[in-house]
């Protein structure tokens, strides 16, 4: 089986998009009236999976995605808090659509209603619900709802804690993930997101945060940033903080995806990063989505890439399967559940 752990809702029906629209307005006029809820109907869901994601799922050969909203779009640093629960709520209910239309091929992960300035606590509840009551398998946390001005204490600070302890409790992982940036000087793609999962690992590497949660477990996307590439750097970070060696400090709770798109840096990913950390993911359809013109092939088809490494077969299988079943246990329940 050929789970893909990062796929993002990027096609979502107009109206989702006409709504978040309306409710920006009505923020931004200082209005008390909610935004409209959309009428988005099952047949526009459909158009939109069958004709995108679920179309390139099948082409290139995976079986299931774990889905999430659109994560350039979670704008946490739009609006406020109250605007920031309703849209994260509109979006995770439409995932949750997505994943009821097409059970065998998407499980949701979702949005948190984060905010600048209001405490990591207050999205405990919507975590809760879409664990519990929409059967999602995780989350992905902003380290940066302030959109690239970084206001945040870092993610091993005591301030995050209450939010960990019930990802614990619920036995679920986190993909960090920052959304859109408000500041100029970084790209939201090509820099805000690289920069985010780099800033994660190294505030990892400063702090204590897996002696606290031993069980506690991220996804650090797009490859791991730029950690697998400068992975010297990083072990020699450690070494001059007087943190522990990097396999047992952070990497029993620290994983990569494979979103990474030239064969180079699939090659390079896989020779300096343990095969048990690296899940699959191709972030489709996602930030780069045009055809590579030295391979004529989809940038984004990162399964071609792990086909043609040089490695043993049942490393692939932990790649493309068994890693994102233990990362995501709640995964791997369902799937028992199906047989599979």
């Amino acid at each position: 089986m050929i789970i893909d752990c990062h796929g993002h809702y990027t096609t979502a029906p107009e109206p989702h998009q006409a709504f978040r629209e309306q409710q920006i307005s009505l923020f931004n006029t200082g209005s008390p009236q909610q935004a409209e809820q959309p009428d988005i109907s099952d047949d526009m869901i459909r158009e939109s999976i069958e004709n995108n994601q679920l179309k390139l799922l099948r082409d290139r050969g995976a079986d299931m995605t774990i889905f999430s909203p659109r994560a350039s779009a979670m704008a946490h640093h739009i609006g406020d808090n109250r605007v920031s629960q309703q849209w994260t709520r509109a979006c995770n209910d439409l995932i949750h659509r997505v994943v009821t239309l097409y059970p065998d091929y998407f499980i949701g992960v979702c949005q948190l209603p984060q905010s600048p300035g209001i405490p990591i606590a207050q999205s405990i509840a919507e975590l809760e619900r879409c664990i519990t009551e929409l059967g999602f398998i995780g989350c992905n946390l902003n380290p940066d709802p302030s959109g690239g001005h970084w206001t945040s204490a870092p993610l091993t600070d005591k301030s995050w804690y209450p939010f960990y302890e019930k990802m614990v409790e619920l036995d679920v992982p986190a993909m960090i993930h920052v959304s859109g940036s408000c500041n100029p000087n970084f790209h939201a793609t090509g820099a805000h997101y690289i920069n985010a999962d780099t800033t994660a690992f190294m505030q990892f590497i400063e702090g204590d945060l897996f002696k606290d949660f031993p069980a506690l477990r991220f996804i650090i996307p797009h490859g791991g940033g730029a950690v697998p590439y400068h992975w010297g750097r990083y072990r020699g970070l450690a070494d001059m903080l007087k943190r522990p060696p990097l396999p047992e400090h952070v990497m029993k709770n620290v994983f990569f995806d494979t979103c990474v798109y030239h064969q180079p840096g699939i090659d390079l990913l896989f020779e300096v990063i343990d095969i048990d950390n690296i899940l699959f993911g191709s972030e489709m359809v996602g930030a780069v989505r045009g055809i590579d013109p030295e391979t004529g092939f989809y940038f984004d088809d990162t399964k071609r890439y792990i086909d043609a490494l040089d490695i043993p077969a049942e490393d692939k299988r932990k790649v493309f399967e068994l890693n994102a079943r233990r990362v995501y246990p709640r995964l791997d329940a369902t799937l028992k559940k199906r047989g599979l």
